[in-house]
């Protein structure tokens, strides 16, 4: 997943699906996308002020889901787990044009628009992908909850902890190296809930499109869900790829170690905050064509090239 150069998608794609939060049903087409522009969703249901960056600083709300909002009060919601597909689809650059306020949830994981994605070949463009890595450790704590990045040289390392007292989920940990590991677990796995909170969720106004096709849903001792788990860290995996999706929104391909306990996605955006915030302790950097062709021979960095 180490490029040289920014990549997008050679032809649109298209899917549609229901909403988890709103119940409404929509259509998505993820468009290429030029050059250093990153990620833009496109309300094409509005016809002004209908652009939304895929940017930590445009997130309004952390609740359940991640929502972006552009400074016209346009939004779009959930939409982390469209933003992990792009990560392990190693797109860069993409309009997503969509019409209506919330990516469709699918199964519940990124295993449905990973299939999506397969479907077009990427196109490699002339500017050069920006990576970020820190040069010593940034850490926040809130109570229970922390999260922390150290520095590593060549990839992206997650090491989740999950503590619930439901027995089902309990104390959950994965650790996974993306550059070294299979990511299909993570990919695969869905969101969850507890059944004794969809009461109190449903009258929050939330998960209108919720059902036991989309989540996971947990009651005490038992799985609703007929299949059961998909693996057996589903719960701490789910965490994870909501993490790399909530991460897409640094901008930036992330190298560093990542810890991180009880979180979510206001923790991560936070955290995002802080540490983009902290740019003495932050290498912005590019890689060569040398650093590649030996990279897939000896599986270790030769040469960097340095651009901040």
């Amino acid at each position: 997943m180490q490029s040289v150069n920014q990549k997008t998608l050679s032809n649109p794609v298209s899917f549609e699906g229901v909403g988890l939060h709103s119940g409404q049903k929509s259509k998505v087409t993820i468009n290429p996308g030029k050059e250093d522009q990153g990620i833009i969703f496109k309300r094409i249901d509005l016809k002004k002020n209908n652009l939304i960056e895929a940017n930590y600083k445009n997130v309004t709300s952390a609740k359940l889901c991640t929502t972006l909002e552009n400074k016209n009060g346009v939004k779009v919601s959930t939409v982390e787990h469209l933003l992990a597909a792009l990560y392990f689809s190693d797109i860069d650059n993409a309009v997503i044009e969509i019409n209506s306020n919330e990516v469709p949830i699918m199964d519940g994981s990124a295993k449905d628009f990973l299939e999506i994605l397969k479907n077009t070949k990427l196109s490699s463009l002339s500017k050069k992908r920006k990576y970020l890595k820190v040069i010593d450790k940034i850490e926040l704590i809130d109570g229970a909850r922390k999260i922390s990045i150290e520095p590593d040289d060549n990839s992206l390392e997650v090491d989740f902890k999950l503590n619930y007292e439901n027995q089902i989920i309990g104390k959950q940990r994965n650790k996974i190296n993306f550059s070294n590991n299979n990511s299909d677990d993570i990919i695969n796995s869905r969101t969850f809930c507890l059944f004794q909170d969809i009461e109190k969720i449903k009258k929050a106004g939330l998960a209108k499109g919720g059902s036991l096709d989309n989540a996971i849903v947990v009651d005490q001792n038992k799985v609703l869900n007929k299949e059961g788990l998909r693996n057996d860290k589903e719960f701490v995996n789910h965490k994870i790829l909501d993490l790399v999706g909530d991460f897409l929104l640094s901008g930036y391909r992330i190298v560093g170690k990542i810890k991180c306990e009880q979180g979510g996605h206001e923790l991560t955006n936070l955290f995002l905050r802080k540490m983009l915030d902290q740019t003495k302790l932050l290498n912005v950097f590019e890689l060569n064509n040398i650093f590649i062709s030996k990279r897939l021979k000896s599986n270790s960095f030769v040469k960097l090239a340095v651009n901040a």
